[in-house]
């Protein structure tokens, strides 16, 4: 196995990692089943602050859910680590700190 290997395998593997953990977190604030609330809870403005809270949480954690597993798709088509813009390829550095990255540097600066 060469370092490059080793690299996409650790990446891989945060990737999954951090699928899982986002799939757990929308699993835990109830985004499975769908956010339910009781509508008969003496302090309905309450009731609307903690839906709104939850709703952009999950919605938060969806977004981030589907750029992971968009990364991981690319680790099977085996394209991950090739900008989405300019075909370059992504930055080691910037591909640790953001394994889901789709765009080189210079391409997310231009965004």
């Amino acid at each position: 196995m060469t370092s490059t290997d080793a690299t996409t395998a650790d990446l891989r593997s945060m990737l999954e990692e951090e699928r899982d953990s986002l799939r757990a977190r929308l699993s835990e604030l109830g985004y499975a089943a769908g956010l339910d609330y009781d509508s008969n809870f003496a302090d309905s403005s309450q009731v609307t602050a903690e839906r709104g809270e939850a709703e952009a949480l999950a919605a938060k954690l969806q977004e981030t859910l589907v750029e992971v597993e968009h990364a991981i798709g690319k680790l099977d088509e085996s394209s991950f680590g090739s900008c989405e813009s300019c075909s370059k390829p992504i930055g080691a550095a910037r591909l640790e700190a953001k394994p889901a990255a789709r765009y080189c540097i210079d391409c997310a600066s231009k965004r």
